[in-house]
């Protein structure tokens, strides 16, 4: 079996656990938060990983970082819903607390990604 480059990248890698965290965690939540915050949830951890998947097939530097970006403001918006998530008391502190820390992490990655590739171009 082929593996693509973005397979081997560890930022992908967590997000892609982060998506299976955000779906397992928001089957919990009220019928009512279907198309609200269960789709939304969903669709930002889904996108933080299919953007760096999409970046990492990009030729220039400078597209692949714009793919980070796009990537490192999906979980900067996933956040946010996890605290509302919190708000509304869908999710209990122990959950909230795994996931926020989660995210911090795969947004450490990004970050990481995001400034190698910035280097690159200069």
């Amino acid at each position: 079996m082929r593996i693509f480059s973005f397979e081997k990248l560890i930022a992908w890698q967590k997000g892609r656990e982060l998506a299976q965290m955000i779906y397992k965690i928001t089957k919990k939540f009220p019928k009512d938060e279907t198309f609200g915050l269960i789709s939304q949830m969903r669709r930002c951890s889904i996108s933080i990983a299919s953007n760096l998947a999409e970046g990492s097939g990009r030729n220039s530097p400078k597209d692949k970082a714009r793919f980070s970006e796009i990537a490192y403001g999906s979980s900067l918006e996933l956040l946010n819903q996890i605290i509302l998530s919190h708000d509304f008391e869908y999710i209990a502190e122990h959950e909230y607390s795994q996931i926020r820390e989660k995210i911090i992490g795969v947004n450490m990655l990004i970050d990481g990604l995001y400034k190698s590739q910035i280097n690159s171009i200069k």
